[in-house]
Formats: structure tokens, sequence, C-alpha cells
């Protein structure tokens, strides 16, 4: 069977953008290599694949748990359901925060807190090798995730399954977090709610919880001088930085919009010279 043979029988379930992204996917081409290989024949290992893959977004699940893969700062990462799909946002808080090491850190030591599929914390340290990585999570399955992603990028790091700081013992220049953050009034697509794990979506106290809970205990884990990197909810600012207020004294707040113009980024510097 031949990829344009392929591509015709997905057309009739799926759109063709999402037949295309699961060849090109199986294949390792990118969209313009799969046109150029229109005529090539699918290995038959490949075909029952593609076919698994489309029934399952048929039933109405993720592409990228159909795919165990999703892209992410130019990095392929594994996933299943154990954990979120990561978000083009979250892409946007690795630059700005890479931005901000450079320019502001020489080594480091970061702690990446409810770390997930590890893509936040790996992305940065293949980014920059002079990081001294942490990742940590509540749930054990998702750390399984995160190890997969570590060995298949060939990171060095140290793994914690931890209740946010409750397993944590060094000392950090950065904490960065992409907690759960939505509110449990809030409405979510029905594909993110049945098949992305609620643990890491929801939280408490109008979604502000876990923001809380790291603010109220950070500095016990920070150096000195620190930067906390936070993702957050697009209604959160205000409510984040009333927070920050709260438990943190003498820091600079700099927040940034995301690509659409919301506010989805907090960073918070403490005995740095700010310059923007």
């Amino acid at each position: 069977m031949k990829i344009k043979d392929l591509i015709d029988e997905g057309n009739k379930v799926l759109h063709k953008d999402q037949v295309k992204l699961i060849l090109s996917t199986l294949l390792d081409y990118n969209y313009l290599e799969l046109s150029l290989h229109l005529e090539e024949d699918v290995k038959e290992e490949i075909i029952v694949k593609f076919y698994k893959s489309i029934n399952y977004v048929k039933d109405g699940k993720p592409i990228q748990y159909a795919l165990n893969s999703v892209n992410f700062y130019g990095y392929n990462f594994y996933i299943d359901e154990r954990v979120l799909i990561p978000r083009f946002e979250t892409e946007e808080l690795v630059y700005n925060t890479n931005i901000f090491i450079n320019k502001y850190f020489n080594k480091v030591n970061l702690l990446d807190l409810c770390c997930g599929s590890g893509c936040i914390g790996l992305t940065l340290k293949k980014l920059n090798n002079d990081i001294n990585l942490s990742l940590s999570d509540l749930s054990p399955y998702a750390l399984e995730v995160c190890e997969i992603n570590k060995t298949n990028l060939n990171v060095e790091a140290k793994i914690i399954e931890s209740d946010l700081f409750s397993n944590i013992s060094s000392k950090y220049d950065i904490i960065i977090s992409n907690p759960p953050y939505v509110s449990k009034d809030d409405e979510i697509d029905e594909l993110v709610i049945n098949n992305e794990p609620k643990i890491a979506l929801f939280a408490n106290n109008d979604g502000l919880e876990f923001y809380e809970r790291i603010l109220l205990d950070c500095e016990k884990y920070l150096n000195d001088k620190y930067l906390i990197a936070f993702e957050i909810g697009e209604s959160q600012k205000d409510k984040v930085i009333e927070l920050i207020n709260k438990y943190l004294s003498n820091v600079k707040i700099i927040t940034k919009k995301d690509m659409s113009l919301r506010d989805r980024m907090v960073f918070i510097f403490k005995n740095i010279d700010i310059n923007e």
C-alpha cells in the first residue's frame, strides 16, 4: 500500500490534516517530505499503526496519545494518558525563561515542579547544558513518562516523586512550574476532560491552590538570588500577583502575554537587577 492510498483511506474518516499528521509522525517525515513520497510503499507494521491511530482518534481520543508523540520546542516527547499533552503556550514559558537564564545566570540549579512529561525542564536542559536539573511530580505514573523522555533525549537529570516540596531537600536558583490551575467551575473542552489526567488539570481555590502552596514555602528551597517562573490561566494574573505580594517581599514581578495576547506567564525575581 502506498502513502497516497493511506491518505485517501484516512480522509474518509478524519480531517486531512489529522491524517497527514499521523502519517508524517509514523514515517518520520515532515509535511513537505510526505507530499514528495506519495508513491512510496508503506511497511505492513506502519499500516497497522496507522489504522490503529485512525480508529483511536475517531473514537474521540487526542491524536497525540494515539501517536504517543508530540513535538515540543523542536524535540520529540513521548506522551500517553499518564500526562498532559504539552501546549504551545508552554513553549513560550520555556522560551522566555531561557532568555532570563542566559541574561542573569551562569551555572543554574533548576527545579521543574509538577513536571509531568518533563517537557519544560528537559527542554531547558537541552538548550543550556550548564543547568543542573531536577524534575518532580506527585504522580509516579507521570514520572514514568518523564523517565522515558529523559532517556530518549539523553538528558542528565534527577527525578523526584514529591508532593510539591515534601521530598525536596536541595536549594535552587530557579523554580519553574506549570501546575494544575483549572478551576473546578471552568468549562473544559470535552476532548481534554475525557482523556487527560484530572490530577494535572484541576486545583482548588479557583485554580490558585498550587500557586499559593508553592509561594508559601518556596524560599526555603531557593538561593538568595532566584527566579520563579509560572504558567498561569489567562484570567489569573492579578490574583497570582496578590499571592506573590502576600508571601514574598522585595521581589520584582514581570508578566508576559502569549502569542494570542493572553496573560499566561509570571516571572518573579529576587536580588537580580532586571533590565526589561
